[in-house]
């Protein structure tokens, strides 16, 4: 026993999930009825949803307390990166949809609970509210632009405390982090879970009719993955981008494609970006932005299923037409929650631009209920990798222009 677990503790954090990732498809199929072993992905989630909001406030207050007037932080350039890359994830929907034009089968109305927003406005509106809304109820209801803005104010006004209360929070941060890998190291257990549940409850009949959907959906995020973020990371520091495009993926993208949750990959991103020696000052408070604002990803699903509908409607769409859907994709995805299946409801706000009605747009809707298995994994493993590789990005072309 000790032989094995000095082997365990050897072995890479990715070797180990992708044990776990094994093992919880072999016990799917074998032992669907053993419900008790997706309790471990649930409590693995879950753990990670509790803590992370805590995380993101102490790191971000931290930080900010700790700034130094001569720290150079390229935070501009993390938000200019998210912002682009996003839009340029639409965009590139909407060409594919230009080669491989998809259609819908629109039945009935599905029966949901969940209401969208009305427009672009009331996305906007709900932004503004999360950023003033109470501290406490944002930590708690992880409503992570909220919990960013007050780490953002109280980090500020810490930087005139004393040294004892900056070592109090540097304390407490620390003490957090701790907290935060302990979970992490859980995660081929919890992962398991997770890959048991999603194999034993959903199988993969229930994606037949979609298959085309599906292919389209999650290579349009390839593409994104691994030629169009490549392209802006040549563009930006003149070097072979895949090292670090394959790392983020690895490490990042395959957490957060078990977990469907940009907000419970936060800690992963976290670890990674330490391990990668960007500067703490940046990643601890661009990480919880990206999982707010830079969803890719989801841009994505909101144009591919909106133009699917608008093919099976018949409705022609010229290119300012695709240029402006482009622009509210991007701009409603930044307004997507970072817990699994954000992205959907905004598919009404984009398919209004076409005077598409909101029963057949809630119809689009359940279609992307029904992929959402695989889709939104791969949606988040897109935008939470990217939320590390432009960071990263960003704090490097930083020490380029410090050494010129």
């Amino acid at each position: 026993m000790k032989h094995f677990i000095s082997i365990w503790n050897r072995t890479t954090l990715i070797k180990k999930i992708m044990i776990g990732v094994v093992i919880g498809i072999f016990l799917a199929v074998f032992l669907p009825k053993v419900t008790l072993i997706g309790l471990l992905g649930k409590l693995f989630v879950g753990g990670l949803k509790a803590v992370a909001p805590l995380l993101v406030f102490a790191l971000v207050a931290n930080a900010l307390s700790q700034h130094k007037e001569n720290s150079k932080v390229n935070m501009k350039g993390v938000i200019l990166l998210y912002l682009v890359g996003t839009f340029l994830a639409a965009l590139v929907a909407v060409l594919v949809n230009n080669l491989l034009p998809l259609t819908l089968k629109l039945n009935s109305i599905p029966k949901t609970d969940l209401t969208p927003p009305k427009g672009v406005a009331e996305v906007f509106q709900n932004l503004l509210m999360n950023l003033v809304d109470n501290p406490i109820n944002a930590l708690v209801n992880a409503n992570y632009i909220g919990v960013l803005f007050w780490a953002l104010i109280f980090g500020m006004a810490l930087r005139t405390s004393t040294k004892n209360t900056k070592e109090l929070l540097q304390t407490s941060a620390n003490v957090t982090s701790q907290v935060v890998k302990w979970i992490i190291d859980l995660a081929p257990f919890g992962i398991m879970g997770l890959v048991f549940t999603t194999i034993s409850e959903n199988g993969l009949s229930v994606m037949k009719d979609y298959g085309f959907l599906l292919c389209v959906l999650i290579g349009t995020m390839l593409f994104v993955a691994l030629v169009v973020n490549p392209i802006i990371v040549f563009i930006i520091l003149r070097k072979n981008p895949y090292p670090l495009v394959l790392r983020c993926l690895k490490e990042s993208g395959l957490t957060a494609f078990f977990t469907r949750s940009s907000a419970a990959n936060i800690p992963v991103n976290m670890k990674l970006c330490q391990d990668l020696g960007i500067n703490e000052d940046l990643y601890s408070v661009s990480i919880p932005l990206g999982a707010t604002i830079n969803m890719g990803g989801a841009a994505i699903t909101i144009n591919v299923l909106t133009l699917a509908a608008v093919n099976t409607l018949g409705i022609q769409v010229d290119f300012m037409t695709a240029l402006l859907l482009s622009i509210v994709a991007a701009v409603s995805a930044c307004g997507a929650s970072g817990v699994a299946g954000g992205s959907l409801l905004l598919i009404p706000v984009a398919c209004s631009l076409f005077g598409i009605n909101n029963d057949i747009a809630m119809q689009v809707v359940g279609v992307g209920f029904i992929v959402g298995v695989v889709q939104d994994s791969c949606e988040t493993a897109l935008n939470s990798s990217t939320d590390v590789l432009f960071t990263a990005v960003a704090d490097m072309s930083t020490w380029s222009k410090t050494k010129n």
